[in-house]
């Protein structure tokens, strides 16, 4: 797994305070969804990391709008249809012809940041709109923890993980194929990784150049 930042570790104990919700929790996630990498280089700016799901653009648009997102290749009945391009720039390129069809389910068809949640869940996590929880995500990484800590709660997901019962975690968080990648075993690894971590405050900063 990657290595994790002093910035995201943090985050992540600001985040638990907060929020409740254990900064292991948080930084184990983030190893696991996105390799603890908070940031990318969107043109000037930095970005958090994002993946697009054409299956919930298709869903959550209806006639014209869903025919010409369809046509355009953003939108498919079918999860995995849409494929997402390896750079996150052209991933962001993507979003942004998305939001020209329709803003609001363009960002609710995106899962955000270190943990990867889904815009779709923007209300259950306590937001006005899939663009509000978005613009949490973008504020700050502790924004973007801040993301996982409310969705852990929904379900006690933190507890699961506390008391080492990973299977159940993995097939919460990630699905219920979630042995196809081993989920389950990444994120017991992830757990004991992130205790590691933070039981050093004053670990040594690995962001890559030019990450802010």
């Amino acid at each position: 797994m990657g290595q994790i930042t002093q910035r995201v570790l943090d985050a992540a104990r600001s985040v638990e305070k907060g929020e409740g919700v254990a900064a292991e929790a948080l930084v184990a996630v983030a190893l696991v969804e996105t390799d603890g990498r908070s940031l990318a280089a969107v043109g000037d700016r930095f970005e958090p990391l994002i993946r697009f799901e054409g299956h919930y653009f298709d869903r959550l648009l209806s006639g014209r709008p869903r025919e010409i997102a369809r046509l355009a290749g953003l939108a498919h009945p079918k999860a995995g249809r849409v494929r997402n391009p390896a750079a996150q720039e052209a991933r962001w390129r993507l979003l942004d012809r998305a939001i020209a069809i329709q803003r609001e389910a363009a960002f609710a068809s995106v899962s955000w940041g270190l943990g990867q949640v889904m815009g779709a869940h923007w209300q259950a996590l306590g937001f006005a709109s899939a663009e509000a929880m978005a613009t949490c995500a973008r504020a700050s990484i502790a924004g973007q923890l801040q993301l996982v800590a409310r969705f852990l709660k929904l379900g006690r997901l933190d507890a699961l993980l506390a008391r080492g019962d990973t299977t159940s975690f993995a097939r919460r968080y990630n699905g219920p194929n979630f042995r196809r990648n081993r989920y389950d075993t990444k994120i017991a690894a992830a757990w004991s990784e992130a205790k590691a971590a933070l039981a050093h405050p004053f670990a040594a900063d690995v962001s890559p150049k030019g990450v802010p």
